[in-house]
């Protein structure tokens, strides 16, 4: 059984210092993927666009300046408004994003209740996964002797 943290939101398309429009969007989170966030743009629309990336790179853009490359997430505040800015690159086209802050980080502490942060990998069932491949079956035994063995393992010397 799988939980889904979702909430839906206004950010605002940055266009230019003094110029952004309001785009709806919804962040998802689910516990069969839980080491990622997804973000649907323009949700009501006929072609949303969905982005992911690490939760961590959103739960540390938050606090402080964080990731490069396609996603950049920081902090700052616009008119007094605390906001998270999220730098998007694709070959698409680049966007720079303001999400208000309260409600990004109240969504982020959902997720992290549903699955506390180092806990990812239960939710996947990876040790327990990776435990039942690594198990020595009898056919390993085989495998486990050597088959030259070195001048200077002789036994009885």
């Amino acid at each position: 059984m799988h939980t889904v943290v979702e909430r839906e939101l206004e950010l605002k398309l940055v266009l230019s210092p003094e110029r952004s429009i309001p785009v709806p969007a919804r962040l998802s989170y689910r516990t069969d993927d839980p080491y990622a966030v997804h973000i649907s743009f323009h949700i009501n629309s006929e072609h949303p666009v969905h982005w992911t990336f690490a939760r961590e790179l959103l739960v540390e853009g938050v606090f402080r300046p964080c990731g490069h490359g396609d996603v950049r997430v920081w902090p700052t505040k616009v008119e007094r408004r605390s906001v998270v800015l999220m730098a998007l690159s694709s070959p698409d086209g680049d966007a720079l994003l303001e999400a208000p802050a309260a409600q990004v980080s109240a969504w982020l502490e959902r997720t992290l209740r549903v699955v506390p942060p180092g806990s990812e990998a239960e939710q996947l069932g990876i040790d327990a996964g990776l435990a039942e491949l690594l198990a020595p079956t009898p056919a390993d035994d085989l495998w486990l002797r050597d088959p030259w063995p070195s001048d200077e393992s002789r036994d009885g010397e």
